[in-house]
């Protein structure tokens, strides 16, 4: 397997992306092409000992900034760390890209370069985000901020196969996040959804209210883009603000300073729990490849963790399953 990394991605690179490819060719059989700058990247590589014919690097000159405009950036920047990585999994010299770089740009770029797969309306960035009791996807998060029921019908399908086949659950539960429980409530929009999810051959459990969403309980909850983004958002947020809280706390007084040591084993597990490096990245699902959003801050565990993901997906041929199912799909509503 011939994973492409974008060297110039994401707040802490090349350094972190270097160390993560490092990390990750020692522990998984693969080789690695990290796109960008050849000196720099060059330069980073030459601080570790590691199989030089496990790693190559494919020389770009430009890179895309956050404030470009995603569209306008990816048709211009053709010598860009992204857009190169993109079309060596669209001529099939990579088989999956990991970047944490602009995601309006990973995302306009993985649908105009890479393509959809036939018979999808609208990829979904569906993140896997920790929960009270178990991890959860939400689907979509950011990249379809307009949607149609069937988008969210399709969302719902790549959800349950990306849970049967990345994280081994069989006959994952999928909810409707909606403003209350009851069939008849919310919009036009999760009315007409949730007939069609009532309908589909998927374990539908219902609508979903924000409030039962942190814990777990429901495998893959299906939304719009926007509703998506801000309930990730604000969970980040809410996590973060519980940690700053605590350590304020705990460091507070000498007798809090105690309680604190001897709670330790606990905060390092909820630390741990909650850790958006343990799942490296967001998946782009509906897409004609492996494409896998990192979070902008990554750090080296955390592009580990992403290539390792890009590997469960190539293993069980994810891409591939979900080409057979949409077209069931299409196949249904024609009959």
């Amino acid at each position: 397997m011939v994973v492409v990394v974008d060297g110039m991605g994401g707040d802490f690179s090349p350094n972190a992306v270097v160390e993560g490819c490092i990390a990750a060719i020692k522990e998984y059989d693969i080789n690695i092409l990290i796109t960008g700058p050849e000196d720099l990247i060059g330069e980073e590589l030459k601080k570790y000992n590691y199989d030089s014919n496990k790693i190559k690097i494919v020389d770009a000159k430009e890179t895309i900034s956050l404030s470009e405009h995603p569209v306008i950036a990816i048709k211009r920047k053709k010598d860009s760390s992204l857009v190169k990585a993109l079309n060596l999994v669209k001529s099939g010299d990579a088989d999956a890209i990991i970047s944490a770089g602009s995601t309006g740009a990973f995302l306009a770029g993985c649908t105009l370069i890479v393509g959809r797969i036939k018979g999808i309306d609208r990829p979904a960035l569906a993140p896997v985000v920790p929960g009270k009791n178990r991890p959860f996807m939400i689907i979509d998060c950011g990249a379809n901020s307009e949607c149609k029921p069937n988008y969210l019908l399709q969302f719902g399908i790549m959800g349950k196969i990306y849970f049967e086949n990345i994280l081994k659950i069989d006959n994952p539960s999928v909810g409707l996040v909606n403003i209350g429980a009851e069939e008849e409530k919310g919009n036009e929009l999760a009315k007409s959804t949730h007939k069609l999810l009532k309908q589909a051959n998927l374990n539908f459990v219902g609508n979903v209210e924000a409030r039962d969403i942190p814990t777990g309980d429901v495998n893959v909850l299906v939304c719009d883009g926007f509703t998506g983004n801000v309930i990730l958002k604000l969970y980040e947020g809410t996590v973060a603000n519980i940690f700053d809280s605590l350590k304020m706390g705990i460091m507070g007084s000498f007798r809090t300073k105690i309680g604190g040591v001897l709670l330790k084993p606990v905060f390092r597990k909820f630390k741990k729990d909650f850790d958006y490096k343990e799942y490296g990245g967001a998946a782009f699902l509906g897409v004609n490849g492996i494409c896998i959003k990192a979070h902008g801050s990554s750090d080296a565990k955390a592009f580990k963790n992403a290539i390792k993901q890009a590997t469960i997906f190539y293993d069980n041929k994810v891409v591939e399953k979900l080409k057979k199912e949409i077209e069931k799909l299409s196949v249904q509503e024609k009959s």
